[in-house]
């Protein structure tokens, strides 16, 4: 009798070149050993290690910040999903993926497109420009702003100038020395500065967010 193992695709986009790096892993190789998906151009790698408590710890490169992030997440988590995405903890797009070959490959696809416009809004020639374009401060300091953001989002506690039956859409955008959150429906934005944890830990103590 063979036993099937289980198995899932996983992915993440090389910040050097921009493609797709794609495998499919399973449970014997995660448990036998680190789990290396290089790109073919040799500027990156994700790794995937499989824990004593049953998890599985990711190292992801990240195509818009210096340094790649690390995630933790269950083994459930990681081989049941039919699809799972991993988000950049800065500028909130998908940096790794897993699940179902299918949607894994669907949803490079999409993400491509949107960092193609990305790419032009920011007249950056190449992926690796886009890259090394973000001038992030302390990431500290952006960790605690995004949090704030987002927790402020949750609860219905930014306001802009749209009218009060209508809920807003805000985007964030990372800038040398500030964040800047704005409404993509009315157009009204703040910006938070990212300069020292002074400035951070003066927004945590935030009831509302303004946007004008």
């Amino acid at each position: 009798m063979v036993l099937e193992s289980r198995q899932t695709t996983v992915a993440y986009r090389c910040p050097q070149c921009g493609a797709g790096v794609m495998s499919v892993v399973n449970l014997f190789a995660l448990h036998a050993d680190m789990i290396k998906l290089k790109c073919d151009c040799g500027g990156s790698e994700m790794t995937l290690v499989h824990t004593k408590d049953n998890k599985v710890r990711f190292t992801v490169p990240c195509i818009f910040c210096p340094n790649p992030h690390h995630f933790t997440l269950s083994s459930h988590g990681f081989f049941d999903k039919e699809m799972f995405a991993l988000p950049c903890p800065y500028s909130g797009m998908n940096i790794a993926l897993m699940g179902d070959t299918d949607r894994v490959k669907a949803e490079l696809a999409r993400s491509e497109l949107e960092l193609l416009e990305l790419l032009e809004e920011n007249n950056a020639e190449s992926f690796s420009a886009l890259h090394e374009k973000q001038e992030f401060n302390d990431p500290q300091v952006l960790e605690i702003i995004t949090y704030i953001i987002k927790e402020l989002d949750d609860e219905g506690r930014i306001n802009c100038l749209c009218e009060s039956d209508e809920e807003g859409d805000y985007e964030l955008e990372f800038l040398p020395d500030a964040v800047k959150i704005s409404c993509k429906r009315c157009g009204a934005s703040a910006l938070l500065p990212t300069n020292s944890l002074i400035d951070a830990y003066e927004i945590l103590g935030a009831d509302s967010l303004e946007l004008k």
